[in-house]
């Protein structure tokens, strides 16, 4: 049990860092083109954040399904990569269809990775209406200046 728990929160931990290394390029990016992005015409760019910031959360989650499936794959515990895909995709968006389940020996690790899920798309929330509000607001104190 313990290492089904320092095992699923190293993967965590790991999907945490793949998700702030997306926050940390995003911000960049948006930084590096601050200056045209407050300028007008607002609204075009406003979809560009939309679009930016959605493109960032899908490579984020992608890569994050992909870390823990690899590790279901590893570990054994699925037959093969596509059904420890399916299950880890269905756990991460909480769907839970119940026709892939996991071992009862690690149903520690799947609740786990159930609950990286929750927070990766409490993560992706965050990270695309801070983008839109930061921009928006440079844009209103330039539109002031």
């Amino acid at each position: 049990m313990l290492g089904q728990i320092a095992f699923g929160s190293a993967l965590m931990l790991g999907s945490i860092a793949i998700a702030g290394l997306w926050i940390w390029l995003l911000e960049t990016a948006f930084a590096r083109w601050e200056g045209w992005l407050v300028q007008a015409p607002h609204r075009p760019k406003l979809i560009l954040i939309v679009l930016a910031s959605s493109l960032a959360v899908l490579a984020m989650v992608t890569m994050s399904v992909w870390l823990w499936a690899g590790a279901f794959h590893l570990l054994r515990i699925f037959a093969d990569f596509e059904e420890a895909m399916y299950f880890t995709l269905v756990t991460f968006t909480t769907l839970g269809y119940g026709d892939v389940l996991m071992p009862e020996e690690w149903r520690i690790l799947g609740g786990l990775a159930a609950a990286n899920g929750l927070l990766s798309f409490g993560l992706m929330t965050a990270l695309m209406v801070e983008s839109l509000r930061h921009v928006r607001v440079r844009q209103i104190e330039f539109t002031k200046g």
